[in-house]
């Protein structure tokens, strides 16, 4: 599947580009020294990366201010203003919480976003970053570094560039070293690197990528305000951050979890990196779903905000009348495959089907209108010579009870009386899901009000428009 690029904006108006790939708990990325959320999947030694975890989550990428896709004529790199950055992507997702993987000097960012928006947070994993300076950058070695930035790294000639690969990847092969001497080039240009150095002095070598000389409290400092699940991962020799200051990372954060992994390469993109990177998804799977289990025994019933989608296929009886069972079955075997292709594209989650339609559920509100839509077009594109298809759409957003695999409760039902209320090529939506998606480009006609059988007051719902 195909990551989905989208924008959301900070709150000093920067717009941060972000991609989402993969179904599952939701993961957030958080990458410090360079991104490039396009050129990351178009590149195989950098894809893989990222197919490792779209495997087991819901992937989230982001580009910050100044990389890749989002704006790049931005002035303020700050710590605050980066995680400004994440604040503006969790926002967007919809999603009442998320888990961070931040990833180098990424795990400052992220560790700065938990301590301050903990209810947001429900799992935080930093890799290769550390907590305390070892030493300091005087200002003779950053300029040197600021000079050699300066004279090649928009150059074509790699080798500029190159210096910085042989700190990140001392073990890599070709293929790695070419993945990222370009991914450099592409992420951000001269001016703004030198500009988020000057800002955040990310070190080479001897200080650590997660120190921020800049800011008020330290990352250090911010360790044991940490209070959500915490797992840390650092390779033994780790050529950018060392080992031990992975290790006290982890000892100044109250209950964390410590993975030591062998190997010298920071970034994790050559061939013999492949094995470290299934183990460290593999670690983040099984500590999220520890985690979660000890919250709440397996047994019980959850409970957390969901978006419920219905679809009804109308005319379902007397189709089945004209065409005869076996002509008719084929047309509902071509409407199941649709709808499950389309709920596979955009995260849904199957609960099951009822013959002629299908229940299912979306952590994020925005998906699901989104899937709503593509749903719709996707029965109204359908070949003039077939058979068409009329469905109707109706979603609701709550906490529904969730007990073996199934959804229960008020949040449920409604949304089942709103897909009743629609007719056929309409999606009928609540006004909770109205309010939820506001200000991300979806048109609403108002629909009035209805008194929903089993509820004592009337409901709002409005129709969203997906024609033109």
């Amino acid at each position: 599947m195909e990551p989905q690029i989208r924008y959301c904006k900070t709150s000093d108006g920067v717009r941060i580009a972000y991609a989402t790939v993969g179904s599952g708990p939701p993961v957030v990325r958080v990458l410090g020294w360079m991104t490039h959320i396009e050129y990351e999947w178009e590149n195989p030694s950098w894809r893989r990366t990222v197919e490792g975890m779209s495997t087991r989550f819901s992937y989230v990428r982001y580009d910050a201010r100044g990389m890749g896709l989002s704006d790049r004529n931005v002035s303020d790199f700050s710590m605050e203003a980066l995680v400004g950055d994440l604040e503006a992507v969790v926002d967007a997702l919809g999603l009442e919480r998320v888990a961070l993987f931040g990833v180098s000097a990424g795990g400052s960012v992220a560790i700065r976003y938990a301590v301050k928006h903990p209810e947001r947070v429900s799992h935080l994993v930093i890799y290769g970053a550390g907590a305390v300076a070892d030493g300091n950058a005087s200002e003779e070695e950053l300029q040197t570094m600021v000079s050699f930035i300066r004279e090649g790294w928009d150059s074509d000639v790699a080798a500029y560039r190159q210096f910085f690969t042989g700190l990140f990847m001392p073990d890599a092969d070709m293929n790695a070293i070419q993945a990222f001497n370009e991914m450099q080039r592409l992420s951000t240009s001269a001016d703004n690197l030198i500009k988020a150095l000057t800002a955040l002095r990310p070190p080479f070598g001897r200080i650590p990528l997660a120190q921020a000389a800049h800011t008020q409290d330290t990352t250090a400092d911010l360790l044991p305000h940490v209070a959500v699940p915490t797992l840390i991962i650092h390779r033994r020799g780790d050529a950018v951050v060392p080992f031990e200051l992975g290790r006290e990372l982890a000892a100044g954060i109250p209950g964390a979890r410590f993975l030591p992994l062998d190997g010298r390469n920071h970034a994790t993109l050559a061939e013999s990196d492949i094995p470290v990177l299934e183990a460290m998804a593999n670690a983040i799977a099984e500590f999220i779903g520890d985690a979660l289990a000890a919250k709440q025994p397996a047994t019980a019933a959850r409970s957390d905000v969901r978006t419920v989608l219905f679809t009804d296929l109308v005319g379902h009886t007397e189709m089945m009348s004209r065409l005869g069972d076996d002509r008719g079955r084929a047309v509902l075997r071509e409407h199941e495959r649709i709808t499950r292709e389309v709920l596979k594209a955009n995260g849904g989650t199957e609960v099951k089907t009822m013959g002629d339609g299908f229940m299912a559920s979306f952590g994020s509100v925005t998906k699901a209108v989104e899937c709503a839509v593509a749903l719709q077009r996707a029965f109204a594109d359908r070949d003039a010579d077939q058979e068409q298809l009329s469905v109707r759409v109706g979603l609701n957003a709550g906490e529904p009870i969730e007990e073996d695999g199934d959804l229960f409760g008020a949040t449920v039902i409604l949304a089942s009386r709103i897909a009743a209320k629609a007719d056929g090529g309409e999606i009928l939506v609540a006004d909770t899901v109205r309010g939820l998606c506001s200000g991300k480009g979806f048109l609403f006609a108002d629909r009035g009000e209805f008194v929903a059988k089993g509820f004592e007051e009337p409901v709002r719902v409005y129709e969203v428009r997906w024609r033109g």
